[in-house]
């Protein structure tokens, strides 16, 4: 067997093992697992063990790995078909990093019916002594059929009832009188629903968005600003292309280059031409031994909500006044306690300890299994091997997958003198469970003592007693307002009913009523926009600068309706293009630029920042033409202009009333 390189395993009935070892055994046994030992002992793949054993071990959770696909396609940085000679292709690989991973999903089954056929076929070869009839199941499938409701024709229609019907047969005579009528898939046209209404979109009227298949690099942010919570989905390698050498120090030397700026890429990927694109992130990743790429998918603005919540920390009374003391504010022997218990149930050091004695972590997420996904395959497989599950049920699940449920004895014998102190700061106490009561009609709750006293970061309303009247005034006029819909004659004659005098209540809703604004008109079908606060854009100004890369004319346009901060703004924007015009991928940017020039050069004409102007000229022109890396292109767009961008002469300066230093001559000359 050693010379065959062939593997034995040996697996006996209460084989005695280091946990677990036999006391009455009988001498044939014992001597029949000493010579499996002693086999075992000389081969050299050999393995003996106890059965109990290996049945638990075989329910342990065991992870199987799946080797991904790699798909190629091609990443690119900048325009290749405007602009060829400032953009980059790189043929790259992807790959799934992590995937979903989903219980097995069952089947459903029915018994299933005999037919009359198959009743009378059984009836002839019955049999005089004939077991129990065995159950037959059928699995279940779906099938999905479409009727369209329609009212039956005038004629099929069954002869109308008395007039004084109520309400209820009505109702059912209304439905009687409809019909079904089926409609078949080939007829159906698929649409959308807009507000109230549906609008039909059959397929191939409506053009797709024109996609082209690849990776395309938008645009770079710090890596400090990636925001983890707003990652979707499933994480993809993106690997240079194996066979080619090439591309493979194209990509490493991106990477490279986007560790040590600690930045990270913003990605459109489409995988396929005309797909629909998807927006993700691209995370330098440098291993021992091969740089690459990670790309996790982020959300479309439009895919974002926020909820504000009140403060916790900022109270205000109904007289509008910040309260710092309350029961609801914690004081700093609160603050202590509680900081005390956060510290005393950390799991960094709560784990096993290493070969060193130093404590490791508890918990492992290489270690923590999805209980779900191996409980299923667990019963799964005890359900196959067994016959009847009343007599043999399911064994309870290893230790492996329920050691993450409870938290370590170690950390809550070490907490829970930190947990007593927190009780007796915070007085906690245990509420007994309120039973539920039925609310009747038109019952208006009453307000606790302290809810008009405290309100978080809410303005003062109104009082008890006119909210309370507001309510019964609310209540009173959903009764009341069919018979006032009803319009009387001016006139009272003698005839006619006298209304009683309305009292204290319906005087306050009649002036409601009064004053309340005329009724708006249906709204248009149309879907309600969010409520969620608008999501606030990174304006990537400098530190001490009031005008940003993103939207510099924006920007500067808000500052100058201030008043206040002129120079400061056109400072800072004259800082802003001398900036934007020298960076990487600038081109994109130069009539961006030119526009916030125009207007640059026009509020320091009306706004007598003549000096400012000429200055930021020379200093552009200098680091356009004589630094590195300069933007000598962007110089000559702006000399293409001519005299609408050059220096302010004197003689335009006197105009609005200004000094300057260059004459006329000096302003063409640039």
């Amino acid at each position: 067997m050693n010379a065959l390189d062939t593997q034995l395993v040996v697996v006996g009935v209460d084989f005695d093992d280091e946990t677990f070892e036999e006391e009455d055994k009988s001498k044939i046994k014992r001597a029949n697992e000493e010579f499996y030992h002693t086999l075992i002992s000389k081969l050299e793949r050999g393995v003996v063990g106890n059965c109990d054993y290996v049945l638990q071990e075989i329910s342990r959770p065991d992870v199987r790995e799946v080797k991904s696909t790699m798909s190629g396609t091609v990443l690119r940085v900048g325009n290749h078909d405007e602009k060829p000679d400032e953009a980059i292709e790189i043929m790259i690989k992807t790959s799934k990093c992590t995937a979903l991973a989903r219980p097995k999903s069952f089947k459903k089954f029915a018994r299933r019916k005999r037919t009359a056929e198959e009743e009378e076929a059984a009836k002839e070869h019955m049999d005089v002594e004939e077991d129990e009839e065995k159950a037959t199941f059928a699995q279940l499938r779906m099938r999905s059929e479409w009727y369209l409701e329609e009212d039956k024709v005038a004629g099929d229609a069954k002869t109308a009832g008395p007039h004084d019907e109520d309400a209820e047969d009505a109702e059912a005579r209304a439905d009687q009188e409809k019909r079904l009528v089926k409609v078949e898939k080939e007829e159906l046209v698929r649409g959308y629903k807009y507000g109230a209404s549906f609008v039909p979109a059959p397929e191939g009227e409506f053009p797709r968005l024109k996609t082209r298949k690849g990776m395309e690099i938008c645009g770079f942010f710090p890596m400090q600003n990636f925001r983890r919570e707003l990652s979707m989905g499933e994480v993809y390698y993106v690997w240079a292309d194996p066979a080619s050498p090439m591309q493979q120090v194209a990509v490493s030397s991106v990477v490279q280059g986007m560790s040590e700026q600690h930045v990270v890429a913003i990605t459109r990927w489409v995988k396929s031409d005309d797909g629909d694109p998807r927006m993700g992130v691209l995370w330098p990743s440098v291993f021992e031994e091969i740089d690459c790429f990670l790309w996790v998918q982020m959300p479309f603005a439009d895919d974002i909500r926020n909820f504000p919540f009140a403060s916790l920390e900022t109270l205000v009374n109904k007289r509008g006044e910040v309260i710092k003391e309350h029961p609801y504010l914690p004081n700093k022997e609160q603050m202590a306690a509680m900081d005390r218990f956060v510290d005393a149930m950390d799991l960094m050091e709560a784990g096993e300890k290493d070969e060193e004695g130093n404590r490791q972590p508890w918990f492992d997420t290489r270690m923590s299994y999805n209980p779900a996904i191996h409980r299923t395959k667990q019963a799964m497989f005890h359900a196959a091997i067994v016959q009847d599950l009343n007599t043999h049920p399911l064994p309870p699940p290893h230790p492996e997958l329920t050691k993450y449920f409870e938290p370590p004895r170690r950390v809550l014998k070490r907490a829970q003198p930190a947990v007593d102190e927190c009780k007796q700061a915070f007085n906690v106490r245990e509420v007994p469970k309120k039973v539920a009561r039925v609310r009747k009609d038109e019952h208006v709750r009453a307000r606790d003592e302290d809810e008009d006293m405290l309100l978080l970061d809410r303005q003062p309303g109104p009082s008890q007693s006119q909210r309370a009247t507001q309510s019964r005034t609310f209540a009173q006029s959903q009764k009341t307002s069919p018979l006032r819909s009803q319009k009387k004659p001016a006139g009272n004659d003698s005839g006619s009913e006298t209304e009683p005098e309305p009292d204290e209540e319906d005087e306050e809703e009649l002036l409601l009523d009064g004053a309340r604004k005329p009724e708006r008109a249906a709204p248009l079908p149309t879907p309600a926009r969010s409520m969620s606060p608008e999501f606030k854009f990174d304006r990537a100004r400098a530190p001490g600068r009031i005008v940003g890369f993103t939207y510099p004319l924006e920007d500067f346009r808000k500052n100058i309706e201030r008043g206040d901060v002129v120079t400061k703004a056109v400072e800072d924007l004259a800082f802003v293009i001398k900036e934007a015009v020298v960076r990487p991928f600038a081109p994109r940017r130069f009539d961006e630029m030119v526009e916030c020039m125009h207007e640059l050069r026009r509020v320091s004409l009306m706004e007598d920042e003549i000096d400012a102007w000429n200055t930021f000229i020379q200093e552009l022109k200098h680091k356009c033409l004589e630094t590195e890396p300069g933007s000598k292109e962007f110089w000559e767009k702006v000399r293409s202009i001519g005299r609408p961008l050059s220096y302010i002469s004197d003689s335009e300066a006197a105009k609005e009333g200004g000094k300057s230093s260059f004459t006329e001559s000096e302003a063409q000359k640039v």
